[in-house]
């Protein structure tokens, strides 16, 4: 998986936060296959160590950082990492998030929702107030927050998790706007029902798998790197003019 020397991110530096596994990993496998150097971010370090030992032995640059994203403190110091390394921050994809088990909203506990709010979205706020400090010394850059097609639409038995996600495009929006004269562009992604190691334990249940795809028009679930590759393209310098978008990634879910 040698970097593309003509590839979307080609000559890029990318920081991927949340990428121990799902859309994250895809994420950097997709990025450093585009060009990108690629730096990892997670809590699961023994997780960030095989998949950077994976990129680099198919030819990319990669490295990683232990990182919790509800804290400013580590978030700002792996930003100061990257650019240390490897001299600026040009790319960044926010995909730390958590879930939550499906209830109803007056039976959940007292601490459901600061659990599900302070990685969703104080992570996405920690990033991106670090990612673009950076940025801004560097001339510009590009980044992507995941959100998820509970930021577009609503469902039952899910509320702190719908609230934080339509956060997510919130503060998208919000920074797409005020960065745009500085040339910094914030985009985010909505994925559907994506194959992860949760997803994959809830298709399991016969019931869940036929009630999952039965709402979703292309009757499957997304690969991360579906999501990852456009996730890319919101990157690159090829959505030049694309800021405070939110890109639907979810096979037709919110079209019905």
């Amino acid at each position: 998986m040698s970097g593309e020397a003509g590839g979307l991110l080609a000559g890029k530096v990318a920081l991927i936060v949340g990428a121990s596994s799902g859309i994250g990993a895809g994420a950097a496998r997709v990025f450093a296959a585009q060009g990108a150097v690629v730096v990892l971010a997670a809590r699961r370090g023994e997780r960030l160590r095989e998949l950077a030992g994976e990129l680099e032995g198919s030819g990319a640059r990669a490295g990683f950082r232990v990182v919790d994203v509800r804290s400013a403190v580590e978030v700002r110091c792996a930003v100061e990492f990257v650019v240390e390394r490897y001299g600026r921050l040009d790319v960044a994809f926010n995909n730390a998030g958590v879930g939550l088990e499906r209830s109803p909203m007056h039976l959940l506990g007292d601490d459901a929702y600061e659990a599900v709010m302070d990685t969703n979205v104080r992570g996405v706020w920690n990033c991106m107030r670090s990612e673009i400090t950076a940025m801004l010394a560097c001339g510009g850059g590009a980044i992507v927050n995941t959100s998820s097609v509970g930021g577009l639409v609503a469902s039952s038995a899910g509320a702190p998790y719908i609230a934080s996600k339509h956060a997510v495009i919130g503060l998208t929006k919000a920074a797409a706007v005020e960065y745009a004269g500085q040339g910094i562009r914030v985009n985010a992604v909505a994925p559907g029902l994506t194959r992860s190691e949760m997803v994959e334990h809830w298709l399991a249940d016969p019931d869940a798998r036929q009630r999952a795809f039965g709402s979703a028009p292309q009757r499957r679930a997304a690969e991360p790197e579906e999501v990852a590759q456009a996730a890319a393209w919101l990157c690159s310098d090829r959505a030049g003019f694309v800021t405070g978008t939110t890109l639907s990634v979810d096979g037709g879910r919110t079209a019905w």
